[in-house]
C-alpha cells in the first residue's frame, strides 16, 4: 500500500439484501469517512462513491458504487479502505496518524532500542503502543501518553519512550 494513503476503515460486512454495508469507520468523527472518497482497496480497487445510509451495531450502513446485492456486498467483507492523505485534515502537533506510528523504532532515553511499533490498540481508556522488542517471545503494550511517550519524531522515524519501570525487562 502507498505511503501516501492512510486506513480509515473497514467493510464488515453485508446490511441487508439490498446491497448495503456495514462500515466501521476509524475517523475521529466516524461519518467524515464518507468525506474522503475516493478510498481504495489494497489491491488497488477504487470505491469512488460512500453514501451513509444509517447505524448499525458498532458500525455504519452505507451504500458503495458497484454494489448492488447481498452477495456483492457480502464479498467485500474484511476489506480495508484507504484515503489519500492530502483528503485527510491536518493534526495538531501532538496527534497522529496510527499509520504513522507503525513501524517506528522506539527508545528509551538512554538511547537502547526497545523495539518497533507492530500496531497501535486501543481497548477504550487510551491508545497503547504494541511494540516487538528484538529477541523477544510477546509483545510489549506501552501506554501512548505523555508520560510514557513523550516525544514522538516523525522525521527520524523514532519514539522516545520512558516506560513504567520493569515493563521492558525479560
Amino acid at each position: 500500500m502507498s505511503e501516501s494513503r492512510v486506513i480509515v476503515g473497514a467493510i464488515a460486512g453485508a446490511f441487508g439484501v439490498k446491497g448495503e454495508v456495514r462500515l466501521k469507520s476509524f475517523c475521529a468523527d466516524p461519518v467524515a469517512i464518507a468525506d474522503y472518497t475516493p478510498l481504495y482497496a489494497k489491491d488497488g480497487r477504487r470505491f469512488a462513491t460512500i453514501i451513509l445510509t444509517g447505524a448499525a451495531s458498532n458500525a455504519l450502513t452505507a451504500r458503495i458504487d458497484g454494489v448492488a446485492t447481498k452477495e456483492d456486498a457480502d464479498a467485500l467483507k474484511g476489506i480495508e479502505l484507504y484515503a489519500e492523505r492530502d483528503q485527510l485534515p491536518s493534526l495538531p502537533d501532538d496527534e497522529f496518524y496510527h499509520a504513522d506510528l507503525i513501524g517506528m523504532s522506539v527508545y528509551d532515553a538512554g538511547g537502547k532500542l526497545l523495539g518497533t511499533v507492530k500496531a497501535v490498540l486501543n481497548h477504550g481508556a487510551s491508545d497503547l503502543l504494541e511494540i516487538h522488542s528484538p529477541g523477544a517471545k510477546s509483545t510489549v503494550l506501552l501506554p501512548f501518553t505523555q508520560a510514557a511517550v513523550p516525544t514522538v519524531d516523525l522525521a527520524a522515524g523514532r519514539i522516545i519512550a520512558d516506560p513504567p519501570a520493569g515493563l521492558f525487562d525479560s
